[in-house]
């Protein structure tokens, strides 16, 4: 049998993932973040397509999981079929910090109350990952919410279409301007 490309399937992430958004973080404009949200309740904390990061063609100079002297998302360890010893994250957590080589830095949140189950490493050795592949390999942490509150996480979030609202909303207000 040949291999043939199959044109206008969805994606892995399209298939098995609802894309939910948090916009303007702490009140930073266009600092938006995707929560790509598995239907086992598990939760993929990525940059948004707008995040500044992946719009303005900035370069990273570091990323940093150390969040304060005491706390690094790094240091975090689970074990057992409950993901025991996971750090416990609020909606603003911060999971780490990225600097881009004109200075200005980010802080990325988690936007879910969970367990943090995994931050991605790979990303502090090929922080490229981040601007190519944000979705995919580039993502920032993976997130366990609680089974009780797993149908309320996203409550305050924005659906797909409510995202494009407000970047298409942004974007008047910038014509205009």
């Amino acid at each position: 049998m040949e291999d043939t490309e199959i044109r206008g399937a969805p994606s892995v992430i399209d298939r098995y993932f609802t894309k939910w958004y948090k916009t303007d973080l702490k009140g930073k404009p266009c600092e938006d973040h995707c929560v790509l949200q598995h239907s086992n309740r598990i939760c993929v904390i990525t940059l948004a397509e707008t995040h500044p990061l992946l719009q303005k063609g900035k370069a990273i100079k570091s990323i940093s999981y150390q969040i304060s002297s005491a706390c690094s998302r790094l240091e975090n360890k689970v074990s057992g079929k409950s993901k025991r010893g996971g750090q416990f994250l609020t909606e603003l957590a911060p999971l780490c910090r990225i600097t881009s080589t004109d200075g200005e830095e980010f802080t990325i949140f988690s936007c879910v109350r969970g367990r943090l189950l995994e931050v991605n490493a790979d990303i502090l050795t090929r922080p490229n990952l981040l601007l190519e592949k944000p979705s995919t390999e580039g993502y920032i942490a993976i997130i366990l919410p609680k089974f009780e509150e797993s149908k309320s996480i996203t409550e305050g979030l924005l659906t797909r279409t409510e995202y494009e609202d407000v970047v298409s909303k942004r974007a008047a207000m910038k014509d205009l301007l």
